[in-house]
């Protein structure tokens, strides 16, 4: 797949600049963003939430697609380092007016969103990322649910790469009613769950 969804050249450019460090930053392939991307504005989603920003780019990708939903993206990430490169991109990109990054472990920042959706000072979301550390996709997922409306979905990245770590979430999934579930077998497995 070569196409980069008509994108300006600008952006093609840092994302196969980004493509050249994917194993150092553990990045999503092009087919698995380009995926997610159509998937966004297939659904049409608003607001939508990235576990794991890394380098940016995942959420570029995502962000491309909610410039054209009128939408915006939070996404978190542990390292700042990580998150400070990110950012960067995200500013010279011109997405940085509708990405909220957010730096610290997910598990606290999630537990911080619901108390904010409780509050109504934030909206839930109708769609999540999931691409962090692998051995925490479980909780992800128990805190990421309350956080997600009914019709939103859930994408999880690394579920046939790291399939052993990820086990406990996917069999949550799969026995969980509220639940409609696929795996497409992109490059690192790309677990979809659908809240019915």
């Amino acid at each position: 797949m070569d196409s980069f969804c008509n994108f300006d050249d600008k952006t093609v450019e840092i994302l196969c600049e980004l493509e050249k460090t994917r194993k150092e930053f553990w990045n999503i392939d092009r087919n698995t963003a380009n995926f997610l991307n159509m998937l966004i504005k297939m659904h049409n989603s608003k607001n939508v939430l990235e576990i794991g920003t890394s380098n940016g780019y995942s959420a570029i990708w995502l962000a491309k697609a909610l410039k054209e939903t009128g939408g915006k993206l939070t996404t978190i990430e542990f390292w700042d380092k990580r998150q400070s490169v990110a950012k960067g991109y995200f500013k010279e990109l011109g997405l940085d007016d509708i990405i909220e990054t957010k730096l610290g472990s997910a598990l606290a920042i999630l537990d911080e969103m619901n108390s904010e959706i409780k509050q109504g000072t934030r909206e839930p979301f109708e769609f999540v990322f999931i691409d962090a550390n692998k051995l925490e996709y479980i909780e992800y997922f128990h805190k990421v649910d309350p956080l997600l409306k009914s019709g939103g979905i859930i994408a999880a990245d690394n579920t046939i790469s790291h399939a052993k770590k990820v086990e406990p979430y996917l069999n949550e999934l799969k026995n969980n009613p509220n639940y409609q579930n696929q795996m497409l077998t992109f490059d690192a497995g790309l677990f979809l769950s659908y809240k019915i």
